[in-house]
């Protein structure tokens, strides 16, 4: 029990219930060692690029007008494919009807359905270069390095080939989806960090980068 150091009364609480005085602080015996706990959990560290003065998250305009230069490339190899797929088919339908052979020139006639396919997979050839190599190693395709925007990740460093290639997979196939290429296109439109869905699949993000 403690007791006033001013009239010497127990003290029960913070003061004496008798002349009021406060009551004095517990005094650790000599020679203790104050008390640490084993672990201590390291703080949280919040990803340092996200709060960095002067980092700007890229306009939707600004990814649009990159994302349309890049779509000149895959457009330049979609034509290169439909110029082979056209002689290709169609003359193994020529050789079929020629040869009386059903096989063959069915086979050539198939080939306005893989027309179809024809953009996702330049899409996926023209990005293996321009959105993975290129990514990986100066952070903007040919449309974003003329835009002057960058991709990165939590931390502002440049994103791996294996994220950029994932990146792009995600991307390809969302055009395989009814809308989904539309809503990828359109998500940064109302996200807080301007990200699409591609963006996410991979926690990347895409910011302004003034020195192109």
């Amino acid at each position: 029990m403690a007791f006033c150091r001013n009239c010497g009364s127990p003290v029960d609480g913070q003061f004496c219930t008798r002349c009021g005085t406060p009551a004095a602080p517990a005094q650790e015996p000599p020679g203790a060692q104050p008390f640490t706990p084993a672990y201590a959990p390291p703080p949280r560290v919040a990803p340092s690029f996200m709060f960095a003065p002067g980092v700007e998250y890229a306009t939707w305009a600004t990814r649009v007008l990159g994302y349309l230069i890049d779509s000149v490339l895959v457009g330049v190899v979609a034509g290169v494919l439909l110029l082979v797929a056209i002689f290709g088919f169609g003359g193994l339908a020529s050789i079929g009807s020629g040869f009386r052979n059903d096989g063959i020139r069915d086979f050539g006639g198939s080939g306005c359905c893989c027309v179809l396919a024809l953009f996702p997979i330049s899409m996926l050839l023209v990005g293996l270069w321009n959105k993975v190599y290129l990514v990986a190693q100066r952070g903007s395709s040919i449309g974003q390095g003329v835009m002057k925007i960058k991709v990165v990740n939590a931390q502002g460093q440049l994103i791996t080939q294996g994220q950029a290639a994932l990146r792009l997979l995600v991307h390809v196939g969302l055009s395989f989806v009814p809308a989904g290429g539309l809503l990828d296109l359109l998500w940064p439109l109302w996200d807080e960090r301007r990200q699409t869905l591609h963006d996410k699949a991979v926690g990347c993000y895409v910011i302004t980068n003034p020195v192109g």
